[in-house]
């Protein structure tokens, strides 16, 4: 593989914090210590790089600088990033995440759309506390104006022409698997925002379901915000939430839309058309087996269920 690393340049522009030696060997340990191997079952943690071996990754490293930092819930810092101009990305895709100073590469899916990426020149991450080198800077080191490097992988994404026929989105996450799937969602809602001011013209957007569990309401990211989406879009964007462990009274305002259980085949089944729908899963390893599972017997053929497990 081949790895470019771009320095500042017009526009928005950075100095890496790290000697640019520094960065290299970063680099250099990142590229040596891709396998060709994907061995899903063995009891060593593999790392992000491991994992996604054999992914597709842009050949190009950009810097980029911290520029905002939220408390997403008590476990979730999300991050704002200025990026390079020359930076982009597709609504699904994650990032190597290089850190001056530490030797392990993160890798965070984007939770933004690549519609902010072009208005406000900036992409965001979602990253849940963890001892992982990676994560642990993200929660215990990064501040504002912190510089890092970014390269964009992975196969799993929603990148539609305006040519394209419409299909209708099933999203499924669970837990911090939403970060990709809100950023499909976000980008489904901008596509839906250029269709209605061309009157129909560019995009032929079709539905799009999330079905998104977690632990707690609290640990629900982004509810607001999808919320607001499907408000602006009730005939397009629809979203059900799932508690499995929450003991004390939900929110009022969430109450329409929260269930106490499992995601199922009661949710799943209105949501499927083997001939229109496309679904995308992304949560722990056992929720997308027995998700996929569910498609499967709902008719949905294998190779319109799309998923991403690799953490």
């Amino acid at each position: 593989m081949s790895v470019h690393c771009v320095l500042p340049s017009a526009g928005r522009s950075f100095s890496l914090s790290c000697p640019a030696a520094g960065l290299l060997r970063c680099l250099l340990t990142a590229r040596t210590s891709i396998t060709r191997r994907r061995n899903m079952s063995s009891k060593r943690q593999m790392d992000h790089l491991e994992r996604t071996a054999n992914n597709q990754r842009q050949n190009v490293v950009y810097p980029a600088q911290v520029c905002g930092i939220m408390n997403e819930s008590e476990t979730v810092k999300r991050l704002r990033l200025t990026a390079h101009p020359e930076f982009n990305f597709k609504a699904g895709q994650w990032v190597d995440f290089f850190i001056p100073g530490v030797e392990k590469v993160g890798g965070f899916s984007m939770c933004s759309s690549p519609g902010l990426l072009q208005r406000e020149g900036v992409v965001e991450l979602a990253v849940k506390f963890a001892n992982h080198p990676p994560a642990h800077w993200v929660h215990t080191a990064c501040k504002l104006g912190s510089q890092v490097a970014m390269r964009v992988g992975g196969d799993f994404y929603f990148d539609p022409s305006p040519s394209d026929p419409a299909v209708d989105l099933l999203l499924v996450a669970g837990g911090v698997g939403i970060n990709p799937l809100y950023s499909i969602l976000s980008h489904s809602a901008d596509l839906l925002q250029l269709s209605r001011a061309s009157g129909g013209r560019d995009f032929n957007i079709g539905s799009v379901h999330l079905c998104y569990s977690a632990k707690t309401t609290q640990e629900l990211l982004f509810k607001n915000p999808i919320l607001r989406a499907c408000k602006e879009f009730p005939d397009k964007l629809t979203c059900e939430f799932h508690v499995t462990q929450q003991s004390t009274d939900i929110e009022p305002q969430l109450q329409p839309f929260v269930n106490r259980r499992r995601i199922g085949e009661p949710e799943l089944e209105t949501h499927v058309d083997p001939q229109r729908t496309l679904c995308y899963l992304c949560g722990p390893p056992p929720m997308i087996e027995a998700v996929s599972q569910i498609l499967l017997g709902l008719g949905l053929p294998q190779d319109r269920i799309l998923f991403e497990k690799w953490w």
